[in-house]
């Protein structure tokens, strides 16, 4: 039967939407139990209830020709009676939240602990004649006043901790607030195709009702649901709603069910909209899982989650031994095995293997091979992130070790002067007083700490990154994953596809090859037989999709618009140019005449369309790759309008004449032709393409031109100064696409360079038993520039191989464009995915990471160089926190352990803490990049954050800043002929000494900060500060502050109001640091030999075994949080913050996401975007068509065996993945595809089949 099915009576094919008629004769709980059927199922209810779909449509008041009339008081009741397309997001926190959040910093509340005990014991006082007993620390204090003010301290803390927390709270505001409008932002890019008033229209997700007529095509996430018109060829992959991963073919006849958040892997149709919303059953789903409402089982689930997490470990360790045992047993048999059996050994082992996902190919069989895939289990978090924590952790647990010496000498040294010197007895009335010195002390030490760890670093990583994306989205780059931005910055090589990245996708035929004659220019339509030209205008009208068309330009005297598939548009253009109207044709054949259409794949690289005629014969119309179809034809029209035999001879003739000169001219070659079914033979079995597409006779082949785009040669000649490779992998020809790699300047004559094709790739990397091997791979890539003729499957295992590399230092980082829905496992794997926001399929942009809205090359450099700048503003930011943290924790050890008292007090240092935290952060990672940034090298995966150069810097300043605060604090008051302010008693006063050193100490921090915009030894620390307002204003705003605080701030900042004098010193000296910086920018780095850099990412060699067992139910590696696991210093100030910090940065996966600890990667706030990237299974090596003599020995690849389900989403839902990497768990939790043995150790298929497998909701029950 053929799968374009549309029947029914005249009635309903003209019934048009009468909008009129009181309301609908169908209710909306009728369509939702409807949509809950499948299959014969929902066949039987729609007879029973409607008739036929026709029925449904006049139920609805819609037409299926000419959709709903698109009235907006229609559109209106629609969306009042069957509600709305949209899931109603998640509620944001709200700002008290998020200061509660704040306030759960354990160092905060040790502080606010510390300040309320001082409180307390302030009020107390000893009767005065003993208070001379308690030591000379507690005596002296004169004025009673004084002794009054003790509880400011105390009040000071506790107003600072307030003033840090609704900073906190306000940043994580402002962030998610931007993430929430970037999301919006997002959705809105979201537009669908449907009929209205008989015009084809685009309207938003949101904007879809019930009773549209929706046109669903190749590479579509379907927004709602619908019951299936009229399609062709439709095969939909529904994994992400059942978990079942085989596409699933959807006819009239045998299942007309589309739902939402399933993916069009193949084919186009029409669809009646039955569901939109909450109604529909993503949006059920939703509902089941309380979207949209407070979690109040959070704790329950959590506890369910490990659970789970650690059966799956000791699964996974049963599964590990068997695997050991198994291979012991194999290599003993290996040697006895002939090839054959080897061969089948091969694919029980990629069965059971732990890589069935998307990576196909188990490496080497042997164990070189197995030692190799465990070298790079997963693919890493973000490089900088994981860096910046662990570096975070390091300074962490040093400023602890720090503040812990710190308050033990301090109570030391009060204990020996007191009661040892003083040989003071213990005296019971002063026991609150010695309570109130401890205090004091402990604050000092919590103090140092609060200035040691430096929660800003996260938070300087999230403005840079939120900063930059912001910015990016006018650069055209829409960031779908914060880390995305950062990782772009190191990346070293891009792989882009060829049309419409370097080439304009404006598509024109310039040449065509003709009855036996080669036309250099379209020919007129004259000199083309009548018969041929009938056949090629028939032709090109009804085997292009109806949905691509040439429209009139925009403005007056522009070119013609192209919508649809720009290929199809240059071929009909070629009809408009020889003189015809293909519309023509189109309304006589309307699209639900055609008999049957094998529409377009990667593994066809053809598309035809069937035609039945009036005397019961049928014909057959195909475009395709022209040397692809040339195989299949056996006839040739001749300039006389008759078919002659086409013999292998006169094809190679074709091919060498003809189609190689255009293609070396970088013209795309499509070749035209049709076949005829006499009624004699029969009715043809339809579904044995190999017998169809064979026997064609060649109408005509075209060349096509897509001139590049004119800034692409600029924009690659940039990447490679950058240090970037770029490499075409293109499905076209390999002379089109060498001619356009030479074009854009990807290979240059003369280099040494390698420009293969598929077949050729797929040869070259396979060893006897038709499997890749990283060796073999590692010999090619380097030289390789462009892959032609490509599958998807090629690009996958190219990406794959060439991050799995480790032949050149450092390792690669990939980024990769893609368009096409066969493109997602590429985009996936990669470490940056470019989806094109123009010609890319939804299921490419699900895939991605940014997508670019012009679709243009030069956006990607765009997007190297914001990546690179987000680096060099962290490492600005680290080089001035870093010698802040320095100077103040040696400052506040020494002072304290001196002069048993810090010079720098808590309420100040609160303060520095702020400034160098909150307002440095936001000033340096605002930098704009500059065109500098891309003279450099890309830093790569294991460059340390700190470079030598930093780390010269750092120590530099930080003896600078030390000599200075020394000099002040113990020869201060004879500098400036001023009393003492060391060994000041308990409540004493604050004295100008220490004001001076406080104001000294802050001036330098905010010159330092203009020093810090360099790192990398440049002298012009001024260059471009300007450009950067918010740079300025923070600079300035900091130092009024700082007025502020020393003339006004009294008691509580222990401040005393300074003369111009000493203001002009303390400038001058802090301005010291910009003369300086020129010193210390004089010193070569080389000479310095004991410089170390710092920062490094965490090496996979560093991780002990057993963690990495741990990490294997993890997709990604997350390198801070293990540091973190392995340090247990949680508690240190900033550390929560830390976390906070990252779980904000990924922020599209817990802020956003309408039901918290339950999404994939990307937010789900839409429908649209609910589920996750379908189920990519990778088979496009395995052709199943095989050309008339293009059979040879593709059929071994064992691709198809290996390659098990990916991304089976609810079980997805369950583990909170980030890669479509499911390895591990894969074996474990889904369904398998196939049945194993008891040997290779598959689960019984009932354990893991759910009790209904047609219904999603039990499916998700299940795997939750």
């Amino acid at each position: 039967m053929a799968s374009n099915s549309f029947r029914g009576s005249k009635r309903g094919r003209h019934a048009q939407a009468n909008h009129d008629v009181g309301d609908f004769n169908c209710s909306l709980k009728e369509l939702r139990s409807l949509m809950e059927l499948r299959g014969p199922e929902g066949i039987a209810r729609i007879q029973e209830c409607y008739g036929d779909v026709e029925g449904l449509c006049t139920r609805l008041r819609t037409s299926p020709i000419h959709g709903l009339g698109g009235h907006a008081d229609d559109i209106a009741r629609r969306k009042e009676e069957f509600g709305q397309n949209v899931i109603p997001p998640k509620k944001p926190k709200t700002f008290l939240q998020l200061v509660w959040e704040a306030l759960q910093d354990v160092t905060l509340i040790i502080l606010e602990v510390a300040a309320i005990i001082s409180l307390g014991l302030s009020f107390y006082r000893p009767p005065d004649a003993e208070r001379e007993n308690c030591g000379k620390a507690a005596g002296g204090v004169e004025d009673e006043g004084e002794a009054d003010a003790g509880w400011i301290e105390g009040a000071a803390i506790l107003l600072s901790v307030v003033c840090v927390v609704l900073v906190t709270a306000f940043n994580d505001w402002s962030k998610e607030k931007q993430f929430r409008g970037l999301q919006s932002r997002i959705e809105q890019e979201q537009k669908f195709t449907v009929v209205r008033g008989g015009q084809v229209v685009q309207v938003h997700v949101a904007e879809i009702v019930v009773g549209d007529v929706a046109q669903v095509k190749y590479g579509d996430l379907l927004p709602a649901d619908g019951v299936l018109i009229q399609g062709n060829d439709l095969k939909i992959d529904e994994s992400s709603l059942t978990g079942e991963s085989d596409h699933v073919k959807k006819t009239l006849d045998n299942d007309p069910m589309l739902l939402s958040g399933t993916h069009v892997m193949e084919g186009s149709g029409k669809i009646l909209i039955t569901a939109v919303g909450v109604n529909s059953q993503t949006g059920i789903i939703f509902t089941l899982l309380g979207a949209g409402e407070d979690e109040d089982d959070d704790d329950e689930e959590e506890k369910a989650e490990k659970e789970r997490k650690k059966r799956e470990r000791e699964e996974k360790k049963k599964e590990k031994e068997r695997r050991k045992k198994e291979k012991k047993e194999k290599k003993d048999k290996k040697d006895k095995l002939d090839k054959k059996n080897k061969r089948d050994e091969k694919n029980k082992k990629g069965k059971s293997q732990d890589g069935a996902g998307v990576e196909m190919q188990a490496l080497n069989s042997d164990d070189e091979g197995e030692e190799k895939k465990k070298a790079h289990p997963k693919k890493e978090k973000s490089v900088l992130q994981g860096k910046l924590t662990k570096l975070a952790v390091q300074i962490g647990k040093a400023g602890l070790f720090m503040s812990g010496l710190t308050v033990i000498i301090l109570i030391t040294l009060f204990m020996v002067d007191t009661f040892w010197i003083q040989g003071l007895p213990w005296i019971a009335d002063c026991t609150p007083i010695y309570i109130q010195f401890c205090v004091k002390f402990f604050i000092i030490g919590v103090t140092v700490l609060v200035v040691a760890v430096p929660e800003g670093l996260p938070l300087a990583v999230t403005i840079s990154l939120a900063y930059s994306v912001k910015k990016m989205m006018k650069d055209n780059n829409l960031v779908r994953h914060l880390d995305a931005c950062e990782t772009m910055g190191n990346a070293t090589a891009i792989c882009s596809d060829k049309t419409g990245t370097l080439t304009m996708n404006r598509m024109t035929v310039v040449q065509a090859y003709l009855g036996d004659r080669h036309y250099r220019v379209v020919p007129d339509s004259d000199l083309i037989p009548g018969k041929v030209l009938d056949l090629l205008i028939m032709g090109i009208g009804v085997n292009c999709a109806y949905t691509s068309k040439i429209m009139s330009p925009e403005k007056e005297g522009g070119l013609p618009r192209q919508v649809g598939n720009k290929t199809e548009c240059a071929l009909l253009g070629f009809v408009l140019e020889l003189r015809r109207d293909y519309m023509t044709i189109r309304n006589e054949i309307p699209e639900e005449k055609l008999f049957k259409v094998y529409t377009f794949n990667s593994v066809r690289k053809s598309m035809s369309t069937v035609l039945k005629n009036a005397d019961g014969s049928y014909r057959m119309f195909s475009k395709g790759a022209s040397e692809i179809l040339l195989k299949k034809c056996c006839k040739i029209m001749t300039a006389s309008g008759e078919a002659k035999v086409f013999k292998p001879r006169d094809r190679d003739y074709v091919v060498k004449n003809v189609i190689e000169p255009m293609a070396s001219e970088g013209l795309r070659t499509i070749c035209l032709a049709y076949r005829d079914f006499p009624p004699v033979d029969g009715e043809p079995d339809w579904e044995n393409e190999t017998d169809i597409l064979t026997g064609l006779t060649c109408l005509c082949v075209v060349g096509i031109e897509d001139p590049v785009r004119p800034e692409v040669p600029d924009a690659i000649k940039r990447c490679q100064r950058a240090g970037i490779t770029v490499r075409m992998v293109t499905g076209d020809n390999i002379d089109t696409a060498r001619a356009i790699a030479s074009k854009c300047g990807i290979v240059h004559p003369g280099d040494d360079f390698l420009c293969i094709d598929g077949k050729e790739f797929n040869r070259r990397i396979r060893n006897q038993l038709g499997e890749i091997e990283q060796e073999r791979i590692d010999k090619i890539w380097p030289k390789l520039r462009v892959l032609a003729r490509s599958s998807p499957t090629d690009k996958h295992t190219l990406v794959k191989g060439i991050m799995d590399s480790t032949v050149l230092e450092p390792r690669q980082v990939v980024a990769v464009t893609g368009d096409g829905t066969n493109d997602g496992p590429a985009l996936k794997k990669a470490d940056v995915g470019f989806a094109m926001g123009i010609a890319g399929t939804d299921v490419a942009k699900e895939a991605s990471d940014i997508i670019l809205t012009d679709d243009n090359f030069s956006s990607i450099v765009k997007a190297v160089m914001w990546g690179r700048n987000v680096y060099d503003s962290i490492s600005k930011f680290l080089q001035f926190q870093l010698t802040v943290n320095v100077v103040a924790v040696i400052v506040a050890f020494t002072g304290a352990c001196i002069t048993q008292d810090s010079p720098l007090k808590a309420v100040q240092m609160l303060w520095v803490n702020l400034i160098m935290d909150t307002f440095a952060s936001l000033a340096l990672a605002t930098e704009p990049p500059t065109e500098s940034l891309l003279l450099r090298k890309p830093y790569g995966r294991n460059k340390p954050l700190i470079s030598r150069t930093m780390m010269k810097n750092i120590l530099g300043h930080a003896v600078y800043q030390l000599t200075v605060i020394f000099t002040l604090l113990f020869s201060g008051e004879q500098i400036f002929d001023i009393d003492s302010g060391r060994y000041a008693p308990l409540h004493a006063p604050p004295s100008e000494h220490y004001t001076i050193v406080f104001n000294t100490f802050v001036m330098m921090q905010l010159f330092n900060e203009i020093n810090a915009r360099k790192i990398h030894g440049e002298r012009n620390v001024f260059d471009g500060i300007f450009k950067n307002m918010i740079f300025c204003s923070i600079v300035f705003g900091t130092f009024v502050i700082q007025i502020v605080i020393v003339q006004f701030g009294g008691k509580p900042f222990s401040c005393v109001g300074l003369s111009i004098d000493q203001w002009l010193w303390c400038v001058f000296l802090g301005f010291g640091c910009l003369l300086w910086g020129q010193v210390v920018t004089t010193v070569p780095t080389s000479r310095l030999k004991f410089l170390k850099s710092a920062g490094h990412g965490t090496q996979q060699e560093e991780i002990p075994e057993d963690e990495l067992e741990e990490m294997e139910d993890l997709d990604e590696i997350d390198h801070g949080e293990m540091e973190m696991r392995r340090g247990q210093v949680l508690w240190c100030r900033g550390l929560g913050r830390i976390q906070t910090q990252i779980r904000v940065v990924n922020a599209f996966q817990d802020t956003l996401s309408p039901y918290e600890g339950l999404e994939t990667p990307e937010s789900r706030n839409s429908i649209h975007n609910f589920m996750t990237t379908p189920e990519f299974r990778i088979e496009d090596s395995e052709p199943q068509i095989p050309l008339i003599d293009d059979t040879e020995g593709e059929d071994d690849a064992p691709t198809k065996r290996n390659a098990a389900q990916t991304l089976p989403p609810p079980s997805t839902l369950a583990t909170l993945s980030s890669t479509p990497n499911q390895n591990n768990n894969a074996v474990d939790r889904i369904i398998p595809l196939y049945k194993e043995s008891p040997k290779t150790g598959g689960i019984p298929q009932s354990a893991a089949l759910p009790p209904r497998p047609g219904s999603p909701l039990h499916s998700l029950e299940t795997s939750l």
